[in-house]
């Protein structure tokens, strides 16, 4: 079993850029159902990377909780079951 979920990030507004507090990731470009394949992301030593499926920036902030976003509507959780 996992010992950890991996954040999922989204920009269905359209921002120029999202700060996000993890380096690993997944990005799923918009809110279902327009979302895109869901792609794992690792930054790795770097402090942002660019979504090769929707272009989106996301950068590292050291500020956010690894569940966390800025601007906030681009944290995005599956509806619970």
């Amino acid at each position: 079993m996992a010992d950890h979920v991996v954040p999922h990030f989204q920009n269905s507004s359209g921002h120029d850029s999202v700060a996000i507090g993890a380096r690993e990731f997944m990005c799923i470009g918009a809110n279902p159902p327009f979302d895109h394949p869901h792609v794992f992301l690792d930054m790795g030593s770097e402090n942002e990377v660019v979504c090769p499926y929707c272009s989106t920036l996301y950068k590292f902030d050291t500020t956010l909780r690894a569940t966390e976003s800025s601007p906030s509507d681009c944290t995005w959780a599956p509806a619970a079951a």
